[in-house]
């Protein structure tokens, strides 16, 4: 049954809204804006029926419990919320040390028969660039504020860009086009769960405090690459000098100082937190975000982006999308509590 026109009106509408409001502030674009479907209806609570049969702590890394510097008082995307810098504690966790692969996913569907939102929808956004001539020729429809977000019919994780593509030579890439929903499920059957965006950020920093990227304040150390994001001018023209024009292998560049590959760049990962933009400087510990909202937090950026249109691959910047929004730049990780 096809989708109902007003779902997609509305999913449009939550797509163009936030670009406007970058683009009116002054703000360098959003490369993360993923269509978003609308609100959440209980799909959380029914992920819970998969069980932990996927269990076990493999390719988790321990990180230790402690305090940090969260958020930035130099934000680079003030309405994104990235700051005030304020103190945080966080308990010993587990975290995944690689992006949830396709090959992982499809694990999880092959024990579960789960089908993706994205697959009962219909439809995903998929970036234009990555798409082949027959499929946009079918596409009538676009955003204004971000022309090269297409809506694709038969887009979903196993086709990544629409139905005449595979992720048979993508196995060992990130999972895309989950949806927050998907995350929980998947981590739900794993026996995890999603991190919080201070355990995100946490981990991201790799033990370095105040520091822009997972590895340090300069993008290209030695001038070798450490994340899959966008060279070139964007939206047009992507040299891909560090190897990729799409997503990369989740082992791909060097682990950060916890041991985590791809903590920025490849593909946005969901968080469990709601998102706010206002936070409070007092000292908090554990924080889990506000206890209600419309959105969910997600982080690290993509391959989608640049300094010019999108510096979100930064530890302590950060997005937000529907927990139903699917799109061919957003995967995830999980995280596991340590006791």
């Amino acid at each position: 049954m096809a989708a109902p026109a007003a779902p997609r009106a509305r999913r449009l509408r939550c797509l163009l809204l936030p670009l406007l409001g970058l683009v009116a502030a002054g703000a360098a674009g959003d490369c993360g804006c993923s269509a978003s479907r609308g609100g959440g209806d209980g799909r959380e609570a029914a992920a819970r029926r998969y069980s932990a049969a996927g269990g076990g702590r493999g390719q988790m890394v321990a990180i230790p419990g402690g305090a940090f510097t969260m958020g930035t008082d130099e934000p680079e995307i003030q309405q994104d919320g990235e700051w005030p810098a304020r103190r945080v504690h966080v308990n010993s966790f587990y975290m995944d040390q690689y992006e949830v692969s396709n090959e992982e996913f499809e694990r999880f569907v092959n024990s579960t028969g789960y089908v993706t939102e994205a697959e009962k929808f219909g439809d995903s956004f998929v970036f234009e660039g990555m798409l082949s001539e027959e499929v946009k020729a079918d596409i009538h429809q676009a955003v204004a504020a971000a022309p090269w977000w297409l809506p694709v019919k038969g887009a979903n994780w196993r086709h990544p860009e629409g139905p005449d593509s595979s992720i048979s030579n993508r196995m060992d890439h990130p999972v895309l086009h989950v949806s927050w929903n998907d995350a929980v499920a998947f981590c739900t059957w794993a026996g995890k769960r999603l991190p919080t965006e201070a355990e995100w950020e946490y981990s991201c920093r790799g033990g370095l405090e105040n520091r822009l990227f997972p590895w340090g304040n300069k993008l290209q150390p030695r001038g070798e690459h450490y994340a899959n994001i966008w060279q070139g001018v964007f939206p047009t023209n992507n040299t891909a000098e560090d190897g990729y024009k799409g997503t990369a292998p989740v082992t791909a560049f060097p682990p950060n100082g916890y041991g985590l590959y791809n903590i920025v760049g490849n593909a946005w990962e969901w968080t469990s937190d709601w998102w706010a933009v206002h936070h409070s400087t007092d000292e908090v510990h554990n924080p889990k975000g506000p206890s209600s909202g419309t959105d969910r937090v997600k982080k690290g950026g993509s391959y989608m982006c640049h300094k010019s249109h999108c510096y979100r691959y930064r530890c302590a910047a950060r997005s937000q999308n529907t927990p139903d929004s699917s799109a061919s730049n957003l995967g995830f990780r999980c995280a596991a509590d340590a006791s």
